[in-house]
């Protein structure tokens, strides 16, 4: 499962600091930030080639982010009646999510300039929560859920960390990241079996979301689930994804 940090600014025109891991079957295929969606030629975003969605979206020119996770759907819906969740965060940029859906559960992480709202669907129902001031953890529970292992055991570890200043502001955050790892079972790189496969962390991005602008960068793991530490500097070259 999926894994995103947020730090919602306390002080008016502060950009919105976003750190997301994706975790998914090693063996399925995926690009990274392009634009690969004809109908929507403005949105940059990772896509999963086997359905054609998008795990994370953001239209720079709207200065809108999405990011999804994926989590436990309450329906008795079978396989036939649902859809993929991968249109949900195309969907969220361009302003047009429907108050239901016909996925299965997931956890949508939506960033605009004044802030992020998680919207939670099980399946049943949706909720909406806009988000406080300070850093928040969203894995497949709610946000901030201390039931989650890595939430519980490092978020306030997170928060002591802050945001750096400068360009590369992810860099205390990481070392959050990599102290995370010396103990699998609250990780935040992840290697989790799940439904009869291996959920294994491939990519991280970090996006700054403000007035002046959306900064988006992305670094794949050299192995899936495991720290490196050139992971810092790959994710401090990254090409940038800038308005045009």
């Amino acid at each position: 499962m999926c894994t995103v940090v947020v730090e919602v600014p306390r002080e008016s025109g502060q950009p919105v600091r976003v750190l997301a891991v994706r975790d998914e079957d090693r063996n399925r295929p995926w690009r990274g930030l392009g634009r690969w969606w004809p109908d929507q030629p403005e949105v940059d975003g990772v896509r999963d080639d086997r359905a054609g969605g998008a795990w994370l979206a953001v239209d720079t020119g709207a200065r809108r982010l999405a990011v999804l996770l994926n989590r436990e759907d309450l329906s008795q819906r079978s396989d036939d009646d649902v859809v993929s969740r991968g249109g949900i965060p195309l969907q969220s940029v361009a302003g047009v999510l429907p108050q239901e859906s016909e996925t299965r559960g997931f956890n949508l992480v939506e960033v605009d300039v004044e802030g992020v709202t998680v919207v939670e669907w099980d399946g049943l129902t949706a909720q909406r929560t806009r988000l406080a001031p300070g850093t928040h953890m969203i894995a497949h529970h709610s946000p901030d859920d201390p039931a989650t292992p890595r939430i519980g055991r490092w978020l306030e570890d997170f928060r002591r960390a802050g945001v750096a200043e400068g360009e590369a502001w992810w860099e205390p955050w990481l070392a959050v990241v990599a102290a995370s790892t010396a103990d699998p079972a609250t990780s935040v790189l992840r290697r989790d079996a799940h439904d009869g496969l291996v959920l294994e962390s491939l990519l991280v991005c970090a996006a700054s979301v403000g007035a002046d602008g959306v900064d988006i960068r992305e670094a794949a793991l050299a192995e899936p689930g495991e720290w490196d530490d050139s992971l810092v500097e790959r994710l401090r070259t990254g090409i940038p994804v800038r308005p045009q």
